[in-house]
């Protein structure tokens, strides 16, 4: 038997239609410093098919990529809709990138035509020249654009280009299959990876962030994406935020910790999403400032594991942090850590301090030695691996078979499953500290650390030792005007983790390096560690 359902295609162009038709008055703020310019959602339609209309013009008559090299703004959420619903590829370049990254990616994915903001021009002018297959520059905004010439490619302004295009578009038909946009992994060893979404993809990941499971958005909230529109689609936020009819309140360039909050006060967000090292700053300034963030009826925070201290600082000010997990490669949320209905005190902190439970649509395991399927039980611990509709299952342009198993990713984390299917990470399977013959969690020790209130933050990694393979070093910063010692925070240590865990290893650093995404960047305190640049005491 057959469904009699109509078989209507999922894409980002039906997303954008119903925002503009159905919810064409909500605003779109972006913050400009010292206050925000807006647009509605049925204006940032109209601009969005000047956009697709221009770039026809320009050659794009197909699925070229259309890179973006910007700031979270309006005009970044126009080329958002615009790029994909148009039938072309967008694809958002990581501005914190290295310079040989950057040209690799651009390379790589093969952009044709590049949307640049104004104030990050000397940044791309570096590069320009080495990205052999653009032809185009599109300038957003103020700036001066001197630095772009001799660089053999055409530049643009883009308020020109969309003022000479009609503000209608003959929107194609597309495979809801078919490219839509693509990120590249961070590349923290090796290089980038392509990962290219699909129209159904990030329609159904656009749903299921809006599920009360997730983050619940409808159009009753007001949504601040912080975490940028190059890293995995800022989380998806944007899409959601479209499909629910919420308002979206833009940062743009302004992303410390004192703009953030004047931001959040003016601007009176339900939701804001960023990694724990943004909501870190903001919440030390907000104790030192007696700042108002009680809009915020929900955080979502990722990208590296969120402190149980950071949650805790956060409660205390009347605002609930909410963990999620997830990769470029998952498009990227695959779990959120709602505690279970009915519980409270220690079991509902069990669930929150977790990754959480994975959403509905994908399916998650735990993998052990010689792939051997292990049990949800909350105890077992092996490498996380996901499948499902918003999953990746290559890689563009590059095979790497290690990275799936059966048609599953391999996600390179290492945790345990609870029977509930609340996943809880214990390490990343290249930061898990092998200690003679044991494993100890480097993600374990940095949140108990982090937690000392005079530790700002703690990175810990594994460091050769003769007599047990590897022992964890612990890098620490310490908050402006403590004395901390490695005897003190080894007595911290004591009764919240096995005394064999506890390091021997000290160093304390004036900040922890980051990747370009915001993680704790350990192969550089590796390295330095190899080279002989941190000063470390040992205290047996």
């Amino acid at each position: 038997m057959q469904s009699t359902m109509q078989d209507f295609p999922l894409t980002i162009t039906t997303i954008m239609r119903y925002g503009a038709d159905a919810f064409g008055d909500v605003e779109v703020s972006t913050w400009t410093g010292d206050g925000s310019r807006r647009r509605g959602y049925a204006e940032i339609g109209e601009r969005a098919a000047r956009l697709a209309g221009a770039l026809r013009g320009l050659g794009v008559d197909g699925d070229q990529r259309v890179a973006t090299f910007m700031w979270n703004n309006t005009e970044h959420l126009e080329a958002y809709l615009a790029v994909p619903s148009m039938g072309a590829v967008l694809h958002t370049l990581n501005l914190r990138l290295f310079p040989d990254q950057l040209v690799y990616i651009a390379n790589h994915a093969e952009d044709y035509v590049v949307i640049v903001d104004g104030s990050l021009i000397p940044l791309l002018a570096g590069v320009l020249p080495q990205l052999k297959t653009v032809r185009h520059v599109i300038v957003v905004g103020e700036g001066d654009t001197s630095p772009l010439d001799g660089a053999g490619k055409e530049l643009h302004s883009y308020e020109d280009l969309l003022a000479a295009a009609p503000p209608t578009f003959d929107w194609p038909e597309i495979d809801e299959r078919s490219a839509a946009a693509m990120c590249y992994t961070s590349g923290t060893t090796g290089n980038p990876k392509g990962v290219v979404y699909s129209h159904r993809s990030a329609y159904l990941h656009s749903m299921a962030a809006s599920t009360g499971n997730a983050i619940g958005l409808s159009a009753s909230d007001r949504v601040l994406p912080v975490v940028p529109m190059f890293h995995a689609n800022a989380w998806g936020l944007p899409y959601a935020a479209v499909m629910a009819g919420a308002a979206l309140i833009m940062p743009d360039r302004f992303l410390q910790a004192e703009p953030l909050v004047r931001l959040i006060e003016t601007e009176r967000p339900t939701v804001a999403g960023a990694v724990p090292t943004i909501w870190a700053d903001v919440l030390r300034h907000t104790k030192e400032h007696g700042s108002d963030l009680s809009s915020l009826r929900l955080v979502p925070c990722g990208g590296s594991a969120v402190p149980e201290a950071l949650m805790r600082g956060f409660d205390e000010i009347g605002v609930r942090i909410v963990q999620a997990w997830g990769m470029t490669e998952t498009s990227p949320v695959a779990t959120v850590a709602h505690p279970p209905p009915g519980s409270s005190g220690e079991e509902a902190w069990q669930a929150r301090i977790s990754q959480g439970r994975v959403l509905a649509g994908l399916e998650m395991r735990i993998v052990g030695d010689g792939d051997v399927v292990l049990p949800n039980d909350g105890e077992a611990v092996g490498e996380v691996e996901i499948r499902g509709p918003w999953i990746t299952g290559a890689y563009y342009k590059d095979e790497d078979p290690d990275k799936f198993h059966d048609g599953w990713l391999r996600t390179g984390d290492v945790g345990t499953l609870s029977p509930g299917g609340f996943l809880t990470l214990t390490d990343r399977a290249k930061d898990v500290i092998k200690s003679g013959g044991e494993w100890i969690s480097s993600v374990e020790l940095e949140n108990h650390l982090m937690a000392h209130p005079d530790v700002l933050e703690a990175a810990v990694v594994g460091v050769p030792d003769d007599r047990w393979q590897e022992r964890p070093l612990a890098s620490v910063v310490v908050r402006e005007g403590a004395a901390v010692t490695p005897e003190r925070l080894k007595e911290f240590l004591t009764g919240r983790v096995a005394k064999w865990q506890v390091p021997e290893r000290w160093t304390f650093i004036e900040e922890v390096p980051k990747t370009s995404v915001g993680k704790f960047d350990k192969k550089v305190l590796r390295r330095r560690y190899a080279d002989g640049e941190l000063e470390v005491s040992r205290v047996d």
